[in-house]
């Protein structure tokens, strides 16, 4: 199994990728960008779509088009480039704080996180957005704050059985885990996943003795956790109880965000980022900022869909 580049133009900082099976496209973000990005491999046709705030993640919808958290709030769109209707507006001070990591759960909801850019405090929020028509509020959506205390909201992801919640804080290096209950939407019995060391002081890029931070994720059919380990240029795939199973290199020292595509949900898609990394680095890691992709045995989980 080899890496290959699946995108040859560079993000900034891609993020957010998903597999949209009637379209056979793959989707993603360049959040400093300000860019929605959109793949058709079998045709090589790759699109662009400016956004008026940077993206922190978007989902397919399933009456069509996306819904997208931009910096301030959540929106909706009915179809590529179309109208971007406000959904939820959120009261964080849009110069210090922005959304970031989130995707639709498999009942239709939209979780989305917070990021806290002066990285000083532990003030990024979890977020759950339901915008179902069953959900009782009369249209309105129902927001619910589900976890706190973190700086950087990632790799949020569910398990096949929907059980069991998975969501990281990348500057504290840690994944955590909790018991999932879909209906109630109620989250039970924190643990930590996933503890890993930080940056040793000093640490510059390329050196050794720093296996990089959680960023992204997604979970295969079996279960497992794949995490892109930010500066680590690797990606580690977990078993649900945690034992590692693999760790595949990859040529980016940046990798941000796997999920699974193609019509077997069987190649793995990566984005990574390119923003304010060192000019030596570039030259030598040249498709930092790509999308890379690689073939694997095991298939992914295919992408939730948001209900509205």
């Amino acid at each position: 199994m080899t890496w290959e580049v699946a995108v040859t133009q560079r993000d900034e900082l891609g993020e957010s990728p998903f597999w949209h099976p009637a379209e056979e496209r793959l989707y993603w973000v360049d959040i400093p960008a300000k860019q929605l990005r959109r793949l058709q491999p079998r045709t090589g046709q790759l699109e662009n779509w400016e956004m008026p705030l940077e993206p922190g993640c978007i989902a397919p919808a399933r009456s069509g088009g996306l819904v997208i958290a931009l910096r301030d709030g959540i929106y909706r769109a009915r179809s590529w480039g179309g109208v971007l209707t406000p959904l939820v507006r959120f009261s964080h001070d849009v110069l210090t704080t922005r959304f970031n990591d989130g995707k639709a759960d498999p009942l239709g909801r939209l979780w989305a996180g917070t990021m806290y850019e002066p990285r000083d405090a532990r003030k990024a929020e979890l977020y759950s957005i339901d915008c179902r028509p069953e959900n009782g509020q009369s249209g309105e959506p129902l927001v619910q704050l589900k976890a706190t205390n973190a700086i950087i909201a990632n790799g949020l992801a569910w398990s096949p059985d929907t059980r069991t919640l998975y969501w990281a804080d990348t500057p504290h290096h840690v994944i955590h885990a909790w018991d999932w209950d879909a209906q109630a939407n109620v989250m039970r019995h924190h643990r930590v996943f996933q503890q890993f060391a930080g940056k040793p002081a000093g640490w510059q890029p390329g050196q050794a003795g720093y296996g990089g931070r959680p960023d992204g994720a997604a979970v295969d059919a079996e279960g497992n956790y794949w995490s892109a380990m930010f500066e680590g240029q690797r990606l580690l795939k977990f078993a649900p109880g945690g034992a590692l199973l693999a760790e595949l290199p990859v040529p980016v020292r940046c990798p941000t965000m796997p999920c699974f595509g193609g019509e077997d949900l069987r190649t793995l898609y990566v984005t990574s980022a390119s923003y304010k990394r060192p000019a030596e680095e570039l030259a030598q890691l040249p498709d930092s900022g790509r999308v890379i992709a690689m073939r694997v045995d095991v298939p992914g989980l295919p992408a939730n869909f948001f209900i509205d």
